[in-house]
């Protein structure tokens, strides 16, 4: 496959996204009271690994080269949920961008996959929420 300089700037990009937020996924795990909380952003820490793996594979093909209840527990939990849906928002939009600026399609159709994976984590995380009364739609 190949790819513009662009398209492996926009990629390189994401990926670098993808890095953060799987550390910071991974310390949100760390700081979460609830242990389904724990448990949800533990298994975002494994998407997001994934997707830096799925990306790193593209850029490497691309380039012929190998990759890579509110009290205080309530209140930081809150913080925490409020923090993730917003880089998952934020995430699933840059995929949005980078989608539109692809040649490739196979590659298009591998970053709409995570696009999607990335409104599934960002529901379950709304959902959790929800039911905790953390995010009240009106």
């Amino acid at each position: 496959m190949q790819l513009s300089q662009k398209e492996k700037m926009l990629l390189e990009d994401l990926k670098s996204h993808e890095q953060m937020f799987a550390q910071k996924c991974s310390e949100f795990a760390n700081q979460a009271q609830d242990p389904q909380l724990k448990q949800l952003f533990q298994n975002m820490v494994q998407h997001e690994q994934r997707h830096v793996q799925k990306i790193d594979q593209s850029l490497s093909q691309a380039s012929g080269t190998s990759g890579q209840s509110q009290g205080m527990t309530g209140q930081k939990d809150s913080m925490l949920c409020h923090d993730m849906l917003s880089t998952e928002k934020y995430l699933s939009g840059a995929y949005n961008t980078v989608i539109f600026e692809i040649q490739d399609t196979s590659l298009r159709q591998d970053l709409n996959s995570i696009q999607s994976e990335k409104q599934r984590q960002g529901e379950e995380i709304f959902r959790y929420m929800q039911n905790k009364g953390m995010y009240q739609v009106h």
